[in-house]
């Protein structure tokens, strides 16, 4: 009996791992968040249990101790359970307090990798988050507690890295952050790129400035990504398809 905690990706389904689309294929019971596309979710067998677990912004959800005894109760009674998360578990997806929680039940975990938002949405906007000659390194935040609270993150360090530093869950908070950056340091006119929905049909890209920040529409789920990388675009951006899962497995799994 194991509770697999799998990364389902920043979006587009074409982007799930070969292994998380195989235990999906064989879940029992499949825990899953609320971005998680359908298509992703379809892979399970008619005969699995799905539990959407998922949290909307600003209305309440499941408590996280709520979800850890669903999880603890699956695992218990059966064989494969398959905690899916959008992009990859152990980043900001609370994975690790899961994953000590199941096993201080007894219950064995294991962890499947997905592709986080943190690298996928710059690239799909064109955006390397690191380049020879302008950025030698990338920091991933969230920003999902409010900055001016937050103990465990020195906003002025970041604006000081001279590195490329990439928001996640930062809508809420875009007038907090430019602050902060600012009086941190970074020039008014450092570039900002805005990836809405990113490697889905509804993906945008907003190009502005640090200082222009707190105007620009910022609207869930969206990345922003702050450093000189972001005025880059290293292609021209071709909007994402609507995606078939192309692999022989899952096709068949999702014809099941």
């Amino acid at each position: 009996m194991t509770v697999h905690l799998v990364g389902a990706g920043p979006g587009d389904p074409d982007l799930l791992t070969l292994r998380a689309a195989n235990l999906l294929g064989r879940a029992d019971v499949v825990v899953h968040d609320r971005l998680i596309d359908q298509r992703v979710i379809e892979l399970a067998p008619p005969w699995t249990e799905l539990v959407n677990v998922g949290k909307q912004p600003g209305a309440p959800g499941n408590a996280q101790s709520a979800i850890n005894d669903i999880l603890i109760d699956r695992g218990r009674r059966f064989d494969c359970v398959v905690r899916l998360k959008g992009g990859d578990p152990f980043v900001f997806g609370r994975g690790g307090e899961e994953a000590l929680e199941l096993r201080a039940a007894g219950i064995d975990v294991a962890e499947v990798p997905g592709i986080t938002s943190s690298i996928a949405a710059p690239a799909a906007a064109g955006i390397p988050v690191t380049m020879r000659g302008i950025s030698s390194g990338f920091t991933v935040v969230t920003a999902h507690t409010d900055p001016h609270h937050d103990p465990t993150l020195d906003w002025s360090a970041l604006a000081r890295s001279g590195t490329t530093l990439v928001i996640l869950m930062g809508a809420a908070r875009k007038v907090q952050i430019a602050a902060r950056l600012l009086n941190g340091g970074l020039p008014a006119d450092t570039p900002v790129a805005v990836v809405h929905a990113a490697t889905t049909s509804q993906e945008q890209t907003q190009r502005t400035t640090l200082a222009q920040l707190p105007a620009t529409e910022v609207v869930n789920p969206s990345t922003i990504i702050v450093g000189a990388v972001a005025a880059q675009s290293v292609f021209d951006p071709v909007p994402a398809p609507n995606p078939t899962i192309t692999s022989e497995f899952t096709r068949g799994a999702a014809a099941r």
